[in-house]
């Protein structure tokens, strides 16, 4: 095992910048989540941390040894991908084997370290079957067996559950997880999906055009949002942002929103007078009130889900979705009463996006 370190990493692709100046510092056995959305860079720099495409500026650090101009076989690590990238010909058995019979290893280790994650990841009763006769999730199954044989410092993770379906994402994430409780192998795991970043990152890095946006823990990052694009890319459903005007008067601090409506400013905000801002409230931080409290919001879609209630309204014009865990069958053109909790929302600037925090 070993610790990452990446110091003012960039990567130019000809005249185009697509990494700029990324620091992060990913300590041994840690799980760091990159995530972003699509184009960010964050398969960019976890194929720089490979070896596979070249560093254009900075160090990248593993273990101590800088690694900049090492081949990707000398960094002792291990990558599953998205598409699984298994041998066709090969059974699991002989896929799992490969890079080791490749390394010359002695048959017995070979058998040892083979046995060994099957044990680990249920595979003992497919060792013989070829990848066409697999699921889905079976073949990623053998996909990280073939990493975990290697016994390598670092895990690197390239979106490997997009393949797959719902319900077999949301089981694979948890093996991934415990896979990693039980190994304790430092892993780099990329990927757009903001319910993988927060359910199975011990840190998380949120990346966009190229930069890091936050790093933090997963509900450091969801409660304290640096600014605009993280309060919505993290959390869903996402966070709903309202366009207003800031208003300070006789010590009373209010943000107005059109057609008379107001809120009032979330606590430790700054900003001044007049000043143009968003306000975000996340859906689960609105409550159903009645009488004069709040603000009226009208009706647009109820959905359903089970276990919880979104309903799509608008306030002052502006799209709005709460949740709410009691069961309502609101008609469309209703208007309900909705109050955000000023205790949980946030304030940014319009022109920036940076959170107005004191």
């Amino acid at each position: 095992m070993a610790s990452v370190s990446i110091e003012q990493a960039q990567k130019s692709f000809g005249r185009t910048q697509v990494i700029r100046g990324v620091s992060i510092s990913i300590d041994d056995g840690e799980f760091c989540v990159l995530v972003g959305p699509s184009g960010c860079g964050k398969s960019t720099l976890l194929r720089m941390i490979a070896g596979l495409e070249e560093i254009s500026g900075g160090q990248i650090r593993i273990g101590g040894d800088v690694v900049n101009d090492m081949p990707p076989k000398l960094r002792d690590i291990a990558m599953v991908f998205q598409n699984y990238a298994l041998y066709p010909h090969m059974t699991v058995r002989d896929n799992m084997a490969f890079s080791l019979e490749l390394a010359k290893r002695d048959r017995q280790f070979i058998e040892e370290r083979v046995s060994k994650a099957a044990d680990i990841l249920g595979l003992n009763d497919l060792l013989q079957r070829y990848p066409r006769q697999l699921s889905g999730g079976q073949r990623q199954r053998v996909a990280m067996g073939r990493a975990i044989v290697r016994d390598p410092r670092v895990f690197l993770f390239d979106e490997p559950l997009s393949n797959l379906d719902a319900n077999l994402r949301v089981q694979m994430r948890t093996e991934i997880k415990e896979l990693h409780q039980r190994l304790k192998t430092t892993s780099i795991y990329v990927t757009h999906d903001q319910i993988e970043a927060m359910t199975m990152a011990d840190k998380i890095v949120v990346m966009r055009d190229g930069v890091v946006e936050q790093i933090g823990a997963p509900l450091e990052i969801y409660d304290n949002p640096a600014n605009q694009f993280v309060a919505g890319f993290i959390g869903s459903p996402s966070m709903n942002f309202l366009p207003g005007i800031l208003r300070r008067q006789s010590g009373v601090a209010q943000v107005e929103f059109g057609e008379g409506v107001t809120l009032p400013v979330p606590r430790a905000a700054t900003g001044e007078d007049g000043q143009k801002v968003i306000y975000g409230t996340r859906p689960e931080h609105i409550d159903l009130v009645d009488g004069s409290d709040g603000v009226p919001a009208e009706v647009v879609v109820v959905e359903p889900t089970g276990a919880d209630t979104e309903v799509f309204s608008k306030i002052a014009g502006i799209e709005v979705t709460a949740v709410f865990q009691q069961r309502h069958e609101f008609k469309p053109g209703l208007v309900i009463r909705l109050r955000p909790d000023a205790n949980r929302a946030f304030l940014f600037d319009a022109a920036s996006g940076k959170r107005l925090l004191a």
